[in-house]
């Protein structure tokens, strides 16, 4: 970094994000409004910002600042000064965590999974972690499936030192208490809120954060794995974050259209359609799929007529990664 950032300045809050409102016929002949989230806005620079803070894409992307944020408070406050983190070799995650790092000073390693990519040249998405700082680490899928394992763990630290540990995906306790937030800015806003998946952090604080009368509902974007292991995740996080459930929350898992970035010519033609509809490019790994899920919900019936529905748009397109590359978040 070349120049000095003030930590409480740099995590001054961006939010609330705009809400607006979409006029779509197949949502409308229900009697269902629907209203999006602009979470891809969350860091729209303000007058005399990036003076203080740098050039815009220094920001992490999407609404991956809700869920980092805490972790890098608590971080600042225990004296830390590196972070440690997983990913695949497309993850939002990685790159919003070496962007916070570069924005705010800390040192921060990206461990990412397939050491069958360290001799390769780094991707689009890789090298945007590399341009702002983060060292990359290689590890087989084998051990990256034990990554929460003291004896990885302890190897990590042997090679790079003191680091706070931040999970895959961003999504812990301070995460999900960062992301409750969210949920109260829709307090009242909409009968059910709707988010794309991953790791479970934002669904899990996104909840709780809802008012009485409201329901949070998740679209899953990895396929299966062992049955209900999102389900168990998001409720693992909400007794670490808040002391037991909290929120009226479900998971819809129909349209992960087979995975981690894999698509299929019903989401590009639904994704396709929609842009030409409203004039809003969608990112197809999180956000297609959701769209394309409330949208099948809505035509199914599924909302009450006279109810709204919100949905969060977590990110905005990104050059297409080859989802034969990598399967995760």
């Amino acid at each position: 970094m070349n120049h000095p950032v003030d930590l409480a300045t740099a995590l001054r809050p961006r939010p609330p994000s705009p809400l607006q409102e979409i006029e779509d016929e197949r949502f409308a002949r229900r009697g269902v409004r629907l209203l999006l989230k602009r979470d891809d806005l969350i860091h729209t620079t303000l007058p005399g910002d990036t003076a203080a803070l740098g050039p815009v894409e220094l920001y992490p992307p999407g609404n991956k600042w809700r869920k980092l944020a805490p972790n890098l408070r608590a971080a600042a406050a225990a004296g830390e000064r590196a972070l440690l983190t997983f990913g695949g070799a497309y993850s939002n995650h990685l790159r919003a965590t070496a962007a916070a790092g570069r924005l705010l000073g800390f040192a921060t390693v990206g461990v990412v999974r397939g050491d069958e990519l360290a001799g390769a040249p780094l991707n689009w998405s890789l090298a945007r972690c590399a341009a702002d700082g983060m060292r990359l680490h290689f590890i087989d899928r084998a051990r990256y499936r034990r990554r929460a394992e003291p004896e990885v763990l302890a190897e990590l630290h042997d090679r790079f030192g003191a680091f706070r540990l931040i999970p895959e995906g961003g999504s812990n306790a301070l995460a999900a208490q960062g992301c409750t937030e969210l949920g109260r800015e829709l307090r009242g806003a909409a009968d059910t809120v709707a988010v794309a998946c991953g790791t479970g952090g934002t669904l899990a604080g996104l909840a709780a954060g809802l008012g009485p009368g409201q329901r949070a509902l998740g679209f899953p974007v990895l396929k299966g794995g062992r049955p209900h292991f999102l389900q168990e995740t998001v409720e693992d996080l909400q007794r670490a974050a808040f002391g037991g459930p909290r929120g009226d929350w479900r998971l819809e898992d129909r349209f992960h259209c087979g995975g981690y970035a894999r698509r299929t010519p019903e989401l590009d033609a639904f994704a396709a359609a929609f842009e030409d509809r409203h004039g809003l490019p969608l990112e197809r790994i999180y956000v297609a799929k959701l769209l394309y899920g409330l949208t099948t919900l809505a035509e199914e019936g599924a909302f009450a007529p006279g109810s709204t529905v919100a949905a969060v748009i977590t990110g905005t397109p990104e050059r297409t990664p080859d989802a034969s590359a990598d399967r995760g978040p």
